[in-house]
């Protein structure tokens, strides 16, 4: 597929994998390596198609900060592929847990499904919960669907929320829809709640405020797929270092601030 084509394909891929994005991305940029302008023109379309992506942040920041753009494009593939926060959240899991989770959360399913002896509450904010449990079940994991209306019930039954985060900043991350109610609920009731960030979705405070400044200003809060949830309600990050406190895995954090891409596209 000609770098181009790759472009047009990530700019409509809505749903798509952040790993397959990143990769993909990374592909597409290749055809600006001697068009620095260019080159931030693609970075801020592939941002403004996917807002709340932040490893494609992550990726694009790389990427205009570097001296060597697509040497940084192919590290940060590489981290990406070989991101070991799935296998290290699933060691930590607590054996025998009933764990809620909140919609069909990429990283997390990752981790679920080293793991047979999980309880999964798989709470349903887009109408597609019945066919999640159904992919979990063919993997030996024991699922149940939860109407988002019981989430206070399903944490309360629970030994452990998980989260996956879009992004994480240095004081709120930014998780799906339905997350803030989860988390609340968690912490009247005394039960842990870990936050999901792999590679790429830690960031530092003037990208991230970037994000969400851009996010928040293009979405009705009633209708978002996204919401902002402060570190207060977080007992635990399960990043690229293990399953820490938000603290620690902050220190992880490498993305670099690449102030091109707080504009939004021509």
């Amino acid at each position: 597929m000609h770098p181009i084509e790759r472009l047009r394909f990530v700019a409509r891929s809505q749903g798509a994998p952040a790993d397959l994005l990143v990769q993909e991305s990374a592909l597409a940029l290749s055809a600006f390596r001697d068009d620095p302008a260019g080159m931030v023109a693609a970075c801020r379309r592939i941002i403004d198609r996917h807002l709340t992506c932040t490893p494609l942040w992550w990726l694009c920041a790389r990427v205009l900060c570097a001296s060597d753009p697509m040497q940084e494009a192919r590290a940060a593939v590489s981290e990406i592929e070989s991101d070991p926060t799935a296998k290290l959240l699933a060691a930590a899991l607590p054996t025998d847990a009933s764990v809620v989770i909140v919609g069909w959360p990429e990283q997390t399913v990752g981790a679920l499904r080293r793991r047979g002896d999980l309880e999964v509450l798989l709470v349903d904010v887009d109408g597609e919960a019945d066919e999640a449990v159904r992919q979990l079940e063919r993997i030996d994991v024991d699922a149940t669907a939860v109407s988002a209306r019981n989430v206070g019930a399903a944490v309360a039954a629970a030994d452990l929320v998980v989260l996956d985060c879009f992004g994480v900043g240095p004081d709120s991350l930014l998780a799906p829809a339905g997350s803030l109610a989860a988390a609340s609920v968690a912490q009247h009731v005394g039960v842990e709640v870990w936050a999901m960030a792999g590679v790429g979705r830690l960031m530092p405070a003037s990208m991230f405020n970037a994000l969400l400044n851009r996010w928040s200003g293009s979405v009705d809060p009633l209708t978002a797929t996204a919401e902002v949830l402060r570190h207060e309600l977080v007992s635990r990050c399960a990043g690229v270092g293990g399953v820490s406190s938000v603290a620690d895995s902050l220190g992880a954090t490498d993305c670099p601030v690449a102030p091109e891409l707080f504009r939004l596209a021509g």
